[in-house]
């Protein structure tokens, strides 16, 4: 039978979410997109993402794949299917883009980079407009410069065993490559941002917000840049920093 494989890019607020991925008996974005495809197409579709975003992570270009039959695909535009996912999902969640890709297409495994941002607010005021996506943080006195010249540390392939949660990395591989990390400033409804932009070909369970969390030790002094480097050859979770908050962290995009 053939089957046609499309591509949704999707963004949502992950507030209220268990993560993205299904969970019996919770909210998750995977299961209520799940129960809108079965709706417009009659029967329960299974999809895959491009990364499993945690509880209360947020994603602007989030990539899901699925397979359709022909039939089912029928003369349906592009256009009409997201028009009516959007219908059918709840408010948090937006679908972007609906695409066709080739056979053989996933939106986990035909992935090439992947690219998060966390947004950072060194304040002494809370950030009211943008509280719900940002971590602020009751002190100015952050040190970007540092943070940057610690992240140097992690650029390449590496085993970030160190900056995961620990149970995630029995009897796996957790060998991954951080292409880039870069720190800037941005302002976002007044508010005065400092994001870390970090690609890389895939990521561990929280391995991006334990890499913030880390940074921002570095930044306000509490350790010297070197030390990243010394949390990453330990291969131990308990020689790194905090975990960043979720609510910092966004899914920004997905290269193919």
């Amino acid at each position: 039978m053939e089957t046609k494989t499309l591509a949704l890019t999707l963004a949502y607020i992950g507030t209220d979410y268990h993560g993205f991925a299904r969970q019996a008996g919770l909210a998750t974005v995977q299961g209520q997109l799940e129960e809108a495809l079965a709706v417009l197409f009659r029967r329960e579709i299974e999809t895959v993402c491009a990364g499993r975003t945690d509880t209360g992570v947020h994603a602007r270009g989030q990539v899901v794949s699925f397979e359709l039959t022909a039939d089912e695909l029928g003369d349906r535009s592009m256009s009409a299917i997201r028009n009516s996912l959007n219908a059918l999902t709840p408010d948090p969640i937006t679908i972007r883009l609906v695409e066709q890709k080739p056979e053989g297409f996933s939106a986990r495994f035909s992935a090439v980079e992947r690219e998060y941002r966390y947004r950072i607010v060194p304040s002494e005021i809370p950030s009211l407009f943008i509280e719900p996506y940002v971590w602020w943080i009751p002190d100015y006195h952050l040190a970007p410069h540092l943070m940057l010249e610690a992240s140097g540390y992690l650029i390449g392939e590496h085993d970030f065993k160190s900056f995961c949660v620990s149970s995630s990395s029995v009897d796996r591989s957790t060998i991954r490559e951080i292409k880039s990390i870069n720190i800037f400033g941005m302002d976002h409804l007044g508010e005065s941002c400092i994001i870390v932009q970090i690609i890389g070909n895939a990521f561990l369970h929280s391995m991006v917000r334990i890499i913030v969390g880390s940074l921002v030790e570095v930044g306000y002094r509490r350790r010297d840049p070197i030390w990243i480097a010394e949390v990453l050859t330990a291969c131990d979770r308990r020689k790194a920093g905090p975990t960043a908050p979720a609510q910092g962290l966004t899914l920004w995009r997905v290269r193919y």
